[in-house]
């Protein structure tokens, strides 16, 4: 008899337990997002486009599209562009990679970790890179330095983690490169963006305060792979002390404004140990004020560059000490200029940020 009412209560409890509903997470109770919401598909003679805060770094494809203006205004984990013919793009800052595939006549306007395209043709691109950007199977490529800005743009820099300092835009790797073709070529120099990528003319987009002037631009300009035009050359390294960013981005400003026979060649911002500094700066006095954070260093080009850039640091720092290394010498800033890049190439490599 015991038993008997041992299996029925053991019947019971199992009864309630199957009737028992499932937990519901929180997670569980956001709405499905609509695939369609991340996707521009067959878009014809259309523009197009997404607002800033509308994406908040969720992926993005954009494939099968013929003569539109398209813009994402927002931060991105990553997008692919594939089949698009005679289409103009702004892509917001892109926290991994960018892969444009089979598209032809396409212009761009792009901010990403890495730059991949493969068997495209005549295709133009305002570009900032984290890694050196890769071509492969294509022909008629065109690059330019990345120049736009609104409101929100640094802002998501920041969300996706790219840096305003780091751009190899002109430090191209091509996959099919022989001695008898071409495939990758520099815009001309002055190129500008809304040559190119018209600004947006719906009303709906319109509303984002969009400046393409070069100087306005989110990130520095800089002269890249084209020919200096001096024999002098001066290596800046900003240290981080929580300012360091404004205070590198007032040199600029300063540059730009006070002495165009001077001109910006390239920028990294990167960490450093103090054997690195040692190795950069060849004495151990930066040991402890690179340990603070990452440094942006900055190469200069142009006569007389050296004793220009110190006087310019020297009113931006108002004379203090420790915020910013610069070159003495035109003997010693071209050693300390390959030290400092060939150092940032190493730790670029090493960390696998260039990823074939």
């Amino acid at each position: 008899m015991g038993c008997l009412c041992d299996k029925l209560q053991f019947k019971n409890d199992h009864e309630t337990l199957q009737e028992e509903q499932p937990k519901v997470y929180s997670w569980d109770r956001k709405p499905k997002a609509d695939p369609s919401e991340y996707m521009y598909d067959g878009i014809e003679e259309q523009t197009i486009g997404k607002l800033p805060g509308t994406l908040k770094g969720d992926p993005f494809v954009i494939q099968n599209c013929k003569k539109s203006n398209i813009y994402l205004f927002d931060h991105t984990s990553t997008v692919t562009v594939d089949d698009c013919v005679d289409c103009n793009f702004f892509i917001g800052p892109i926290k991994t990679s960018i892969f444009i595939r089979d598209c032809t006549g396409c212009n761009f306007v792009v901010a990403c970790q890495q730059f991949r395209l493969r068997d495209c043709q005549k295709l133009d691109a305002f570009l900032c890179c984290t890694t050196q950007p890769i071509i492969e199977s294509s022909s008629g490529i065109r690059l330019a330095c990345y120049a736009y800005h609104y409101p929100e743009l640094a802002g998501q820099f920041k969300d996706a983690g790219l840096s305003l300092f780091d751009n190899n835009w002109s430090n191209i790797h091509d996959f099919t490169s022989d001695a008898s073709v071409k495939h990758f070529t520099l815009l001309p120099e002055g190129s500008k963006v809304d040559d190119y990528i018209p600004l947006p003319s719906s009303e709906e987009l319109q509303c984002v305060q969009i400046n393409v002037d070069p100087n306005k631009s989110v990130v520095p300009q800089s002269l890249g792979m084209r020919r200096k035009t001096s024999d002098e050359s001066c290596l800046l390294v900003f240290f981080y002390d929580g300012s360091s960013q404004e205070r590198a981005l007032s040199f600029i400003d300063e540059m730009r404004k006070s002495h165009l026979e001077c001109v910006l060649v390239q920028t990294k911002e990167l960490r450093m140990q103090p054997n690195d500094a040692m190795r950069v700066f060849g004495s151990d006095a930066y040991d402890e004020v690179v340990s603070r954070g990452p440094v942006i260093g900055m190469e200069y080009n142009g006569d007389n560059c050296i004793a220009i850039c110190q006087d310019v640091v020297t009113a931006i720092t108002k004379g203090s000490t420790g915020l910013v290394f610069i070159s003495q010498t035109k003997e010693t800033a071209e050693q300390q200029i390959e030290n400092y890049y060939n150092f940032a190439d190493m730790q670029m490599h090493t960390e696998g940020r260039t990823l074939y």
